[in-house]
Protein backbone atom coordinates (compact mmCIF):
# COMPACT_ATOMS: atom_id res chain seq x y z
CA UNK A 1 0.00 0.00 0.00
CA UNK A 2 2.70 2.74 0.77
CA UNK A 3 4.63 1.71 -2.21
CA UNK A 4 1.25 2.18 -4.23
CA UNK A 5 0.70 5.54 -2.45
CA UNK A 6 4.48 6.53 -3.28
CA UNK A 7 3.34 5.74 -7.27
CA UNK A 8 0.87 7.90 -7.65
CA UNK A 9 1.23 10.61 -5.63
CA UNK A 10 2.54 12.85 -7.99
CA UNK A 11 -0.54 12.43 -10.06
CA UNK A 12 -2.68 13.41 -7.42
CA UNK A 13 -4.15 16.73 -6.69
CA UNK A 14 -2.99 18.74 -3.85
CA UNK A 15 -5.93 17.94 -1.10
CA UNK A 16 -5.39 14.09 -1.79
CA UNK A 17 -0.91 14.85 -2.32
CA UNK A 18 -0.96 16.18 1.29
CA UNK A 19 -3.24 13.30 2.23
CA UNK A 20 -0.91 11.04 0.92
CA UNK A 21 2.40 11.92 2.03
CA UNK A 22 1.27 12.13 5.79
CA UNK A 23 0.07 8.54 5.34
CA UNK A 24 3.30 7.02 3.83
CA UNK A 25 5.06 9.31 6.32
CA UNK A 26 2.93 8.59 9.48
CA UNK A 27 1.63 4.74 8.44
CA UNK A 28 1.54 4.17 12.43
CA UNK A 29 -0.49 6.90 13.36
CA UNK A 30 -2.43 6.32 10.28
CA UNK A 31 -3.29 2.57 11.36
CA UNK A 32 -4.64 3.68 15.21
CA UNK A 33 -6.23 6.96 14.87
CA UNK A 34 -9.87 8.07 13.94
CA UNK A 35 -11.12 9.53 10.70
CA UNK A 36 -11.49 12.65 12.23
CA UNK A 37 -7.79 12.52 14.03
CA UNK A 38 -6.47 11.84 11.03
CA UNK A 39 -7.84 14.91 9.11
CA UNK A 40 -6.78 16.67 12.25
CA UNK A 41 -2.94 15.62 12.22
CA UNK A 42 -3.00 15.80 8.32
CA UNK A 43 -5.12 19.42 7.71
CA UNK A 44 -7.23 18.11 5.69
CA UNK A 45 -11.01 17.27 5.71
CA UNK A 46 -12.19 13.72 6.27
CA UNK A 47 -14.05 14.31 3.00
CA UNK A 48 -10.58 14.30 1.44
CA UNK A 49 -9.88 10.67 3.44
CA UNK A 50 -12.66 9.16 1.90
CA UNK A 51 -11.90 10.50 -1.34
CA UNK A 52 -8.14 9.52 -1.42
CA UNK A 53 -9.42 6.03 -0.19
CA UNK A 54 -12.02 6.00 -3.29
CA UNK A 55 -9.12 6.96 -5.83
CA UNK A 56 -7.10 3.93 -4.57
CA UNK A 57 -9.45 1.32 -5.51
CA UNK A 58 -11.08 0.99 -1.56
CA UNK A 59 -15.09 1.28 -1.05
CA UNK A 60 -14.41 3.33 2.09
CA UNK A 61 -11.58 4.85 4.09
CA UNK A 62 -11.99 1.85 6.70
CA UNK A 63 -10.90 -0.51 4.34
CA UNK A 64 -7.88 1.15 3.65
CA UNK A 65 -6.68 1.69 6.85
CA UNK A 66 -7.20 -1.88 7.54
CA UNK A 67 -3.78 -3.05 6.53
CA UNK A 68 -2.43 -0.44 8.55
CA UNK A 69 -4.25 -1.67 11.77
CA UNK A 70 -2.75 -5.21 10.74
CA UNK A 71 0.35 -4.10 10.17
CA UNK A 72 0.37 -2.39 13.97
CA UNK A 73 -0.68 -5.89 15.25
CA UNK A 74 1.35 -8.33 14.11
CA UNK A 75 4.75 -6.04 14.59
CA UNK A 76 3.82 -4.72 17.87
CA UNK A 77 6.71 -5.09 19.92
CA UNK A 78 6.72 -3.23 23.51
CA UNK A 79 10.22 -2.69 25.17
CA UNK A 80 10.46 -2.82 28.66
CA UNK A 81 11.12 0.87 30.27
CA UNK A 82 14.11 1.24 31.79
CA UNK A 83 14.03 1.76 35.97
CA UNK A 84 15.86 5.23 35.35
CA UNK A 85 12.75 6.59 33.20
CA UNK A 86 9.96 5.27 35.98
CA UNK A 87 12.76 7.29 38.34
CA UNK A 88 11.93 10.51 36.13
CA UNK A 89 8.38 9.93 36.19
CA UNK A 90 8.70 10.29 39.94
CA UNK A 91 10.70 13.54 40.18
CA UNK A 92 7.81 15.69 39.45
CA UNK A 93 6.56 17.80 36.51
CA UNK A 94 9.73 18.40 34.70
CA UNK A 95 10.71 14.71 35.53
CA UNK A 96 7.93 13.90 33.88
CA UNK A 97 8.83 15.59 30.80
CA UNK A 98 12.34 14.72 30.93
CA UNK A 99 11.10 10.92 30.98
CA UNK A 100 8.84 11.35 28.01
CA UNK A 101 11.59 13.17 26.01
CA UNK A 102 14.15 10.21 26.98
CA UNK A 103 11.82 7.37 25.51
CA UNK A 104 10.87 9.64 22.57
CA UNK A 105 14.44 10.01 21.64
CA UNK A 106 14.91 6.26 21.89
CA UNK A 107 12.22 5.09 20.03
CA UNK A 108 12.93 7.84 17.07
CA UNK A 109 16.46 6.47 17.09
CA UNK A 110 15.55 2.51 16.81
CA UNK A 111 12.81 3.94 14.69
CA UNK A 112 15.41 5.76 12.52
CA UNK A 113 17.57 3.03 12.53
CA UNK A 114 15.63 -0.16 11.95
CA UNK A 115 14.63 1.52 8.39
CA UNK A 116 18.07 1.70 6.69
CA UNK A 117 18.05 -1.63 4.83
CA UNK A 118 22.10 -2.82 4.24
CA UNK A 119 21.54 -3.02 0.99
CA UNK A 120 20.63 0.64 0.50
CA UNK A 121 22.90 1.88 2.80
CA UNK A 122 26.07 -0.18 1.03
CA UNK A 123 24.77 1.33 -2.15
CA UNK A 124 24.98 5.39 -0.67
CA UNK A 125 28.83 4.40 0.68
CA UNK A 126 29.73 2.79 -3.11
CA UNK A 127 28.31 5.85 -4.71
CA UNK A 128 29.59 8.80 -2.53
CA UNK A 129 33.45 6.78 -2.72
CA UNK A 130 33.24 6.30 -6.62
CA UNK A 131 31.65 10.06 -7.19
CA UNK A 132 34.25 12.82 -8.78
CA UNK A 133 32.92 15.31 -5.83
CA UNK A 134 30.22 15.02 -3.20
CA UNK A 135 28.72 18.03 -1.99
CA UNK A 136 26.72 18.42 1.24
CA UNK A 137 24.02 21.31 1.92
CA UNK A 138 21.41 21.83 4.47
CA UNK A 139 20.35 25.39 6.08
CA UNK A 140 19.08 26.11 9.57
CA UNK A 141 18.88 23.43 12.13
CA UNK A 142 19.94 20.79 9.73
CA UNK A 143 23.31 22.37 8.75
CA UNK A 144 24.34 21.52 12.33
CA UNK A 145 23.96 17.91 10.80
CA UNK A 146 25.64 18.63 7.73
CA UNK A 147 28.62 20.36 9.54
CA UNK A 148 28.78 17.24 11.46
CA UNK A 149 28.85 14.87 8.25
CA UNK A 150 31.14 16.89 6.97
CA UNK A 151 33.61 17.61 9.99
CA UNK A 152 33.97 13.56 10.29
CA UNK A 153 33.07 12.39 6.99
CA UNK A 154 35.87 14.29 4.60
CA UNK A 155 38.64 12.42 6.69
CA UNK A 156 37.11 9.20 4.87
CA UNK A 157 36.04 10.96 2.04
CA UNK A 158 38.28 13.92 0.72
CA UNK A 159 36.11 15.05 -2.47
CA UNK A 160 33.16 16.04 0.46
CA UNK A 161 32.80 19.75 0.34
CA UNK A 162 30.06 21.54 2.45
CA UNK A 163 27.64 23.78 0.32
CA UNK A 164 27.68 27.03 0.62
CA UNK A 165 30.55 28.32 1.41
CA UNK A 166 31.28 32.45 2.17
CA UNK A 167 27.99 33.57 2.09
CA UNK A 168 27.35 32.23 -1.19
CA UNK A 169 24.04 30.08 -2.35
CA UNK A 170 24.33 26.42 -2.63
CA UNK A 171 23.19 27.02 -6.83
CA UNK A 172 26.60 28.98 -7.04
CA UNK A 173 28.89 26.49 -5.40
CA UNK A 174 27.06 23.78 -7.86
CA UNK A 175 27.79 25.90 -11.23
CA UNK A 176 30.52 23.93 -12.38
CA UNK A 177 29.63 20.56 -11.08
CA UNK A 178 27.37 18.15 -13.53
CA UNK A 179 27.45 14.31 -14.14
CA UNK A 180 30.17 12.04 -12.00
CA UNK A 181 29.04 14.10 -9.12
CA UNK A 182 26.88 13.80 -6.14
CA UNK A 183 25.05 15.71 -4.11
CA UNK A 184 23.49 15.23 -0.43
CA UNK A 185 20.80 17.18 1.13
CA UNK A 186 19.94 17.19 4.30
CA UNK A 187 15.88 18.29 5.54
CA UNK A 188 12.95 18.30 7.69
CA UNK A 189 9.79 19.51 7.27
CA UNK A 190 9.18 22.53 7.58
CA UNK A 191 11.51 22.04 4.43
CA UNK A 192 13.65 25.11 3.61
CA UNK A 193 13.26 26.69 -0.55
CA UNK A 194 16.41 27.06 -0.62
CA UNK A 195 17.52 23.23 -0.18
CA UNK A 196 14.72 22.27 -2.64
CA UNK A 197 16.34 24.53 -4.73
CA UNK A 198 19.35 23.11 -4.94
CA UNK A 199 18.10 20.03 -5.38
CA UNK A 200 16.44 20.99 -8.45
CA UNK A 201 19.30 22.64 -9.93
CA UNK A 202 21.58 19.33 -9.35
CA UNK A 203 19.31 17.15 -10.90
CA UNK A 204 19.19 19.40 -14.20
CA UNK A 205 23.11 19.31 -14.00
CA UNK A 206 22.94 15.57 -14.00
CA UNK A 207 23.70 15.08 -10.80
CA UNK A 208 22.96 12.08 -8.58
CA UNK A 209 21.01 13.22 -5.28
CA UNK A 210 21.04 11.56 -1.80
CA UNK A 211 18.33 12.46 0.43
CA UNK A 212 18.69 12.68 4.58
CA UNK A 213 15.18 13.37 5.38
CA UNK A 214 12.44 12.49 7.47
CA UNK A 215 10.06 11.62 4.48
CA UNK A 216 10.89 10.03 1.17
CA UNK A 217 8.69 12.50 -0.29
CA UNK A 218 10.16 15.71 0.72
CA UNK A 219 8.65 16.87 -2.46
CA UNK A 220 6.20 15.41 -5.64
CA UNK A 221 8.51 16.53 -8.19
CA UNK A 222 11.52 15.60 -6.91
CA UNK A 223 13.53 12.25 -7.27
CA UNK A 224 16.23 11.35 -5.52
CA UNK A 225 18.65 8.23 -6.03
CA UNK A 226 18.68 7.46 -2.42
CA UNK A 227 17.08 8.81 0.31
CA UNK A 228 17.82 7.64 3.89
CA UNK A 229 14.90 8.39 6.02
CA UNK A 230 14.92 9.52 9.94
CA UNK A 231 12.32 9.53 12.63
CA UNK A 232 12.17 13.40 13.66
CA UNK A 233 8.87 13.09 16.03
CA UNK A 234 9.83 15.16 19.32
CA UNK A 235 7.63 15.60 22.60
CA UNK A 236 7.83 19.85 21.91
CA UNK A 237 7.59 21.99 19.09
CA UNK A 238 10.61 21.46 17.19
CA UNK A 239 11.88 17.96 15.60
CA UNK A 240 14.13 15.56 17.60
CA UNK A 241 17.29 15.06 15.35
CA UNK A 242 18.63 12.11 17.16
CA UNK A 243 17.74 9.88 14.97
CA UNK A 244 19.04 11.70 12.22
CA UNK A 245 22.17 11.82 14.45
CA UNK A 246 22.11 8.40 14.36
CA UNK A 247 21.84 7.50 10.57
CA UNK A 248 24.31 9.83 10.13
CA UNK A 249 27.26 7.94 12.67
CA UNK A 250 25.88 5.02 10.52
CA UNK A 251 27.03 6.01 7.45
CA UNK A 252 29.96 7.75 8.53
CA UNK A 253 30.98 4.15 9.72
CA UNK A 254 30.12 2.50 6.14
CA UNK A 255 32.53 5.64 4.66
CA UNK A 256 35.22 4.93 6.84
CA UNK A 257 35.45 1.33 5.81
CA UNK A 258 34.97 1.55 2.06
CA UNK A 259 37.69 4.14 2.45
CA UNK A 260 39.89 1.28 3.69
CA UNK A 261 43.62 1.47 4.80
CA UNK A 262 43.48 5.36 2.61
CA UNK A 263 40.66 6.65 5.26
CA UNK A 264 42.40 5.33 8.15
CA UNK A 265 45.83 6.52 7.31
CA UNK A 266 43.88 10.13 6.52
CA UNK A 267 42.20 10.20 9.91
CA UNK A 268 45.49 9.24 11.26
CA UNK A 269 46.91 12.12 10.22
CA UNK A 270 44.01 14.51 11.11
CA UNK A 271 45.14 13.72 14.57
CA UNK A 272 48.59 14.64 14.27
CA UNK A 273 48.29 17.37 12.89
CA UNK A 274 45.80 18.51 15.87
CA UNK A 275 48.34 17.33 18.32
CA UNK A 276 51.32 18.69 17.18
CA UNK A 277 49.41 22.18 16.66
CA UNK A 278 48.19 21.46 20.03
CA UNK A 279 44.44 22.18 19.16
CA UNK A 280 43.07 19.66 22.15
CA UNK A 281 43.60 21.04 25.44
CA UNK A 282 45.20 18.90 28.03
CA UNK A 283 45.92 19.64 31.97
CA UNK A 284 49.37 20.34 32.91
CA UNK A 285 50.86 18.33 35.30
CA UNK A 286 50.55 19.05 39.07
CA UNK A 287 53.14 21.11 40.52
Amino acid sequence: MISELKAVIPELPRGLRTVAKYVVDHPSDFGLDSIRETARKAGVSTYTLVRLAERMGFSGYDEMRDPFRHALVSTAAGLEQPQWVERLEEAGALGRVQAEASVNAMAIVQRSLERQKAAQMQRVADLLIGARSVYLTAVRASYGMAYYLHYVGEMALPSLQLVPRHMNSAIDELHQAGEGDVLIAIMVTPYSRETIEACRFARRKGMKLVLIADSEIVSPDLQADETLVAAVISTYHFGCYAGLVAVIEMLLALLVERGGDAARARIRSYEELRRDTQAYWSAGKAR
